[in-house]
C-alpha cells in the first residue's frame, strides 16, 4: 500500500460587529509530524497582518502559533494551506494486546516508579475540560471490557458499540453540551463521540488522548467534490504497552488509516482548538469556517 498526497485548506473568517482593538489568538493548523505523517508544505495566511507571530509547540507537542493584533480591525481572515504525506500504518492483530486490567494496573500509582513511556501515557488518564470521569461512563462500557480481554479488542468493541448505538446529528449538540447528555440522548458529531470514547476508557482507569484532523471523504457518484465542504475531524488514540498508542474512529467505526489527516492531540477538544483567543471589543460575531480535503492531483487540476 503506497502513500496518500493530500491538498487541505483550512479557512476562518470573523466579522465582527463593532471594531476589535485588541486580539490574541492561538492557531493549531500545523499538523504534527509522526511516524506515518509528512507534512511537505505549510502556509499560513493572515489578514489583518498580526503585529506579532510566534511559532511554537504546546504542552503535548503540537506545531502552536501565537498571534496578538493590536491595531483596530473589523474582521480577521486566517487561512492555513497544507500538502500532507500520510504513510500506511504498520500492521498488527488486535489480540496481540495485554489484558486490559493488566494495562489498567500498570498505569496506575502503586508507589513505584514509571517509565518515560508509562509517564507520558498517565496525562491522559485524568479528568480534563470536556471529559469527566465517572461511573456512568464506565458502566456503559461493561460488556465490551469482560474479564481477560485483551485491551485492544475491548476498545474496538466499545467503537463499535458507540458506532452502532449512536446517531450522527449537527444540530444535537455545541461545544460545551456536557457528556451526560450525549449519553442519554445518543446524538452528537465526531468531538461528542471522541469525547464520549475518552470518558469510558479513562474512567476505567486507561490512557486515552483527544486526536484532531481531518478526514478525506468521498462525493456521491456523479457528483463533484465541493470546495469549503469538509469539517475538521476528531477520534481517538488509546495507549497499549506492546504497540504504542493505537487510534480508533468511533463516528466511522474504523481505524484511522490512509484518508485521516492528523493535525494535533490532546486531553480533549479544548487543548487543540483550530484557533481560539481573547478579544477586546468585536461585538457580535460568528466564525465561517470552510475546510477542504483533496488528493494532491485532484488539487492541482483545480488549481487549490
Amino acid at each position: 500500500m503506497t502513500s496518500a498526497h493530500y491538498r487541505i485548506v483550512h479557512a476562518t473568517h470573523y466579522r465582527y460587529s463593532a471594531p476589535v482593538s485588541l486580539a490574541k489568538q492561538l492557531a493549531h493548523l500545523w499538523p504534527r509530524d509522526c511516524p506515518w505523517q509528512r507534512c511537505r508544505s505549510r502556509e499560513l495566511h493572515i489578514g489583518p497582518p498580526p503585529t506579532w507571530r510566534i511559532d511554537d509547540l504546546d504542552a503535548f507537542g503540537n506545531p502552536l502559533t501565537r498571534l496578538a493584533f493590536e491595531c483596530p480591525h473589523h474582521e480577521l481572515e486566517v487561512r492555513a494551506r497544507l500538502q500532507v504525506e500520510v504513510l500506511p500504518r504498520p500492521a498488527f492483530e488486535l489480540d496481540d494486546s495485554p489484558a486490559w486490567e493488566r494495562v489498567c494496573l500498570d498505569l496506575a500509582y502503586s508507589g513505584r516508579p514509571l517509565g518515560a513511556e508509562q509517564l507520558e501515557a498517565a496525562r491522559f488518564r485524568f479528568d480534563s475540560p470536556y471529559v469527566l470521569l465517572e461511573q456512568n461512563f464506565a458502566a456503559y462500557a461493561d460488556d465490551c471490557f469482560v474479564a481477560g480481554r485483551p485491551l485492544l479488542l475491548a476498545v474496538q468493541a466499545l467503537m463499535e458499540k458507540i458506532f452502532g448505538e449512536f446517531t450522527f446529528d449537527a444540530s444535537a449538540t455545541q461545544v460545551a453540551t456536557p457528556l451526560a447528555q450525549v449519553l442519554e440522548e445518543r446524538r452528537g458529531v465526531c468531538q461528542d463521540f471522541a469525547h464520549l470514547m475518552l470518558a469510558c476508557l479513562r474512567s476505567r482507569g486507561l490512557a486515552a488522548r483527544y486526536v484532531s484532523g481531518y478526514l478525506l471523504t468521498t462525493p456521491p457518484p456523479g457528483q463533484p467534490r465541493l470546495i469549503g465542504a469538509d469539517a475538521s475531524h476528531a477520534w481517538i488514540s488509546v495507549y497499549c504497552p506492546r504497540q504504542g498508542w493505537v487510534d480508533f474512529d468511533p463516528t466511522n467505526n474504523m481505524r484511522p488509516a490512509l484518508e485521516h489527516i492528523t493535525l494535533a492531540w490532546g486531553r480533549d477538544f479544548a487543548d487543540v482548538s483550530p484557533l481560539r483567543g481573547v478579544i477586546l471589543g468585536g461585538g457580535s460575531h460568528d466564525p465561517e469556517v470552510s475546510v477542504t480535503v483533496m488528493p494532491l492531483a485532484e488539487a492541482e487540476r483545480h488549481a487549490l
